[in-house]
């Protein structure tokens, strides 16, 4: 091997070194990226767990069993709660759509959207069951009528939740649930919205191929977060 062969060799083994470690930089400056980032999500919420709660039992005491009567007790409450200019809200109650996530199945209606939080009433008259799903945002599942039951790997009994009650699934772990018929929620979540997206979707791409709803579910999802958007909610 001459000399001139070994210096090509040695150089281009030294450039290997240099891009793997350009990478390894690369990647490290990402992962401090995302989680200084990511330590600035709850400055961005407006919304509270306590004060949906609330909403919801005072949703329940208001129309107890009128499901659609707490759908309005909420809005108007929503609506007197958090001027347009610091909270954008869907008021088309009637702007329902299917959402098949996890093998379940229901209908939402999407309340609030922005790249931090989310708000929506989930539901069925029929009952369903499926995976939460792993999610970067935590979950308040606010039941409103019916009957909710989760579980966690390595549980040996059921979790119950009821009209009034709150099933909290913390970001980044999942259960079982199982709703029962006639069961809605309100349903509130603060993290990264748009990371959650592939898990309300992909279903209908590779399961249902409701198109339809699809697009509805991305358009009342895209045109909300945009509304808040413009007024600086993030």
């Amino acid at each position: 091997m001459t000399s001139k062969t070994k210096t090509t060799q040695a150089g281009r083994r030294r450039s290997a070194l240099s891009s793997w470690g350009t990478r390894l930089a690369v990647f490290f400056v990402f992962l401090a990226t995302c989680g200084w980032i990511d330590s600035l999500r709850s400055s961005f919420y407006i919304l509270d767990p306590t004060t949906i709660h609330e909403i919801a039992k005072s949703a329940i005491a208001a129309s107890p069993g009128d499901t659609r009567g707490m759908i309005t007790h909420i809005l108007a409450n929503l609506t007197e709660t958090y001027p347009a200019s610091q909270l954008r809200l869907n008021p088309d109650v009637s702007e329902w759509v299917f959402n098949n996530a996890g093998g379940a199945m229901g209908a939402m209606y999407v309340i609030h959207a922005s790249i931090t939080e989310y708000l929506i009433v989930f539901g069925t008259p029929l009952g369903t069951e499926g995976h939460t799903g792993l999610h970067t945002a935590d979950d308040y599942f606010n039941i409103l009528v019916g009957e909710q039951w989760a579980f966690a790997p390595g549980a040996l009994e059921m979790e119950r939740y009821t009209p009034g009650t709150v099933h909290f699934l913390p970001r980044f772990t999942a259960k079982q649930y199982k709703m029962h018929e006639g069961c809605f929620a309100l349903e509130y979540a603060r993290g990264w919205i748009p990371l959650m997206l592939p898990f309300g979707l992909l279903d209908t791409l590779t399961s249902t191929l409701d198109i339809p709803t699809f697009y509805h579910t991305a358009r009342i999802t895209g045109r909300e977060m945009i509304r808040n958007l413009l007024i600086g909610k993030i």
